[in-house]
């Protein structure tokens, strides 16, 4: 036990140490905070630094990443530590707050020792959280449940014991930190998005910081001066991934881990559920957030929940401004892909990892892998089905007139996803020549550090994750159709480069199809024997269609091009209408006309690139698709933009042999209506056919039993008789409403205000208000 007197001392010099952080703001001052909470922690032992942890360290937090509401939030100053190095571009501020927070500085190593001995929680505030949990902790009855059905919250959802019916989120010091951490471009994305119509220029200007992150995405405006290491979060966030994360082989030497948590050559299991943990903690806060199916729908079921989120959360697109670090994060996971690659066989769909153990059969270990020799780890079924939603949704409900930057990022990590065997350790040897630490993340052989083309080995991942080449091309044409007339160049570019991904090896396009035929074909059991070993694969290719695209459709975001929902079958490949053929020809033709109609300065490279998207469609589908347009520069299009995109033919009927099929009501709104009153019936033709049970498919009514109310024989004075007779008056419509009802439900009639909205309609009505109107005023000027 320790004397009173270190117990006070060390309790008021944490309380200076946060008055010192909570005063820093320029960098001296930072740098001085930073030396004095190393100087503090490296000489107090862990019961006496949890005075640190519980005065100054949330302290610490509040001024790393901005967090102070005691200041105003100027979005044209920095606020937190990370945004003040990365302004000042300071490298030797820059390399003095890293060092406080690294995996192997004396802060961590405190941290850990903390941990170990259970001495601090903190609970974090419910309202910092991802929108799906915060919802899903207002429902009390299913709070009980969320540790079962997502890992993250094992064993850290607590009841508060003040209010007692609520809960809350108890975290170590450890987790604490991370969860801020994560929190931070969430906060970011967010303040940038509720101030992007007020402050434009700043908003381009903390995009370009995130896009700095990488050398090919630096403006060539930045000076070469400024340079990654300014910017410290993309930095700790590869220095934790690369310390907590195992990528590969378990047993490897993984940096930090020796001076930071003592790790002996026996992997132990708490490394891996610290991994776990924070692998989970980036995917909820980043890349799940506001979904609102959050987890496996199988998931739900079989714990017989079900989070009504959808009616909350709406059609919200993913947090912008995440983009690069998504990307970072995704690219580092899926260096472990290549490790368990091979053959066809699917990768389990399961809440874990897979481990593998070297020579031996596939085993799954979630919890207990202490003594596991030469064990590999793949990190890819964690994230299949959140990134596969993170990037639909930016597609589906991106909202007109929004900047195409982020969709840009979005799309990196896309392309990045899709080609696993492109990424190798080198593509982090600019953040390894930073920390001075060998390029190489495991023992893996030289041959295999890297980075090469498709090969039969990255069969399996293809297979597991086929959606990502399928399904989601067909969805991102559809926005590709949607979004050309807001930025033509960028669009063109962005489908160039995922048609070049999908014909990058002529052996993958032959398994893209080969595995669409199987998909689609009705006797599984005949055809190539190598047609027959993708037929295991069918099974768990539908189920993640129907899992991963939960409540996901073209009809409430998009439905020019997409029918509602079409994608229950993959369409990538089919000759239809709607295939992915006849899509892709479409937009090339409006490409063109698109940038013949902005005829700018790079109208040759534009028109060039298009004639490399065409040859490569045509790679891609077996067939010429259209022929090369040449444009002289300069000429002006004489046809107008309606002209231009007007149909002349779908399929092989011509225009005027076209028929709508399908709810009458719901057709495309035609020049003869009115469109907003069309669209204003629609939705009140609804109303009244639900609530007077019409709606196709629903019971029939008429059989209900009336009721009946008894009322006095006594009717004494003028008023109660006029009560009754109102009542009957009233009971007679309300018998004739019902009749009339009920005659509509067994004839199968619906009541369809649409017509209302015909032009000629409006027009009688105008006319006739117009000439009451009138006669009206004509009468009262006679009198």
């Amino acid at each position: 036990m320790l004397p009173h007197s270190y117990t006070t001392d060390s309790q008021s010099k944490s309380q200076s140490i946060a008055s010192t952080i909570l005063t820093a703001s320029s960098p001296p001052q930072i740098s001085a905070a930073c030396t004095a909470v190393d100087s503090f922690l490296h000489h107090h032992n862990p019961d006496q630094s949890r005075h640190f942890f519980s005065i100054a360290f949330p302290t610490l937090i509040c001024k790393l990443f901005g967090f102070d509401e005691s200041s105003p939030q100027n979005p044209n100053s920095p606020n937190g530590w990370i945004d003040v190095v990365f302004a000042s571009n300071d490298r030797e501020l820059a390399s003095r707050v890293f060092n406080l927070l690294s995996p192997d500085s004396v802060l961590m190593h405190s941290i850990a020792a903390v941990d170990r001995q259970s001495l601090v929680k903190y609970v974090f505030p419910v309202e910092r959280l991802p929108e799906w949990v915060r919802f899903v902790l207002q429902r009390n009855r299913d709070c009980y449940v969320l540790p079962d059905l997502c890992s993250l919250f094992k064993g850290r959802v607590k009841e508060d014991s003040v209010k007692g019916t609520s809960f809350q989120i108890q975290l170590n010091v450890f987790e604490y930190y991370m969860f801020w951490f994560a929190y931070y471009p969430v906060c970011k994305g967010n303040s940038e998005n509720s101030s992007e119509s007020a402050v434009r220029k700043i908003r381009r200007f903390r995009l370009e910081n995130w896009t700095s992150s990488f050398p090919g995405f630096v403006s060539a405006k930045r000076g070469s001066e400024e340079k990654i290491e300014c910017n410290l979060y993309m930095r700790l966030l590869y220095a934790y991934l690369r310390a907590f994360v195992p990528i590969y082989d378990l047993t490897a030497h993984q940096p930090y881990r020796s001076s930071l948590l003592h790790y002996s050559t026996i992997y132990d299991g708490s490394a891996l559920l610290q991994a776990e943990f924070l692998v989970y903690t980036l995917i909820h806060f980043w890349i799940v957030d506001n979904d609102f199916s959050p987890l496996s729908a199988n998931v739900c079921k079989s714990f017989g929940v079900s989070f009504p989120l959808r009616s909350v959360l709406g059609e919200t697109p993913p947090t912008s401004g995440l983009g690069e670090v998504v990307k970072l994060f995704v690219k580092y996971l899926n260096l472990s892909a290549g490790g368990v690659t091979g053959g066809s066989d699917l990768v389990e769909y399961s809440g874990s990892p897979r481990w593998k153990v070297s020579g031996q059969v596939d085993v799954v270990k979630t919890r207990e892998v202490t003594g596991v020799s030469s064990c590999l780890v793949s990190w890819n079924s964690l994230i299949q089905r959140p990134v596969y939603r993170f990037i639909l949704r930016t597609f589906l409900f991106c909202p007109m007139g929004a900047s195409m930057k982020n969709v840009s990022h979005v799309h990196s990590v896309w392309i990045s996803y899709m080609e696993p065997w492109m990424v190798s350790s080198n593509d982090f040897s600019e953040l390894d020549a930073i920390e001075n630490k060998p390029a190489k993340i495991s023992t893996r052989e030289d041959s295999q550090s890297q980075a090469c083309g498709y090969s039969s080995s990255w069969q399996g991942y293809v297979l597991s994750n086929y959606l990502f080449y399928s399904s989601l091309v067909m969805h991102f044409i559809g926005f590709a159709h949607k979004f050309l007339h807001t930025d033509g160049e960028l669009i063109i570019q962005m489908v160039l480069k995922v048609i070049n991904v999908l014909t990058s090896s002529r052996e993958l396009i032959e398994l893209l199809k080969n595995m669409d035929t199987v998909f689609h074909s009705k006797q599984a059991g005949s055809g190539k024997s190598m047609l027959n070993s993708l037929c295991k694969c069918v099974p768990s290719i539908r189920e993640q269609l129907q899992d991963w695209e939960d409540g996901l459709c073209e009809s409430d975001a998009d439905g020019s091009f997409l029918r509602e929902n079409w994608n229950k079958d993959l369409r990538l490949f089919s000759d239809g209408e709607d295939g992915g053929q006849r899509l892709f020809q479409l937009f090339i033709l409006r490409a063109e006309s698109e940038l013949q109609a902005i005829s700018g300065d790079n109208l040759a490279n534009n028109l060039q690139c298009i004639d490399s998207l065409k040859a490569q469609v045509s790679c891609l589908f077996g067939s010429h698709i259209i022929k090369p347009m040449f444009v002289t520069p300069g000429v002006e299009c004489q046809q107008s933009r309606d002209e231009i995109f007007k149909p002349r033919k779908v399929g092989s009927c011509t225009l005027t042999d076209v028929r709508y099929k399908g709810d009458w009501m719901k057709r495309p709104v035609s020049d003869d209506e009115v469109a907003w009153l069309a669209k204003l019936l629609v939705r009140l033709s609804d109303w009244l056919n639900e609530n007077l049970g019409l709606s196709p498919g629903e019971d029939d009514r008429s059989s209900s039993t009336w009721s009946y109310v008894e009322v006095s024989g006594d009717v004494c004075g003028p008023k109660e008789t006029m009560k009754m007779v109102l009542c009957s008056v009233g009971s007679w419509f309300l018998m004739w409403g019902m009749a009339i009802a009920g005659l509509m439900r067994k004839y199968g009639l619906r009541v369809n205000l649409r017509v209302l909205a015909s032009k000629k309609v409006v027009m009688v009505l105008v006319l006739s208000v117009l000439f009451c109107v009138l006669k009206r005023a004509l009468g009262f000027h006679r009198v």
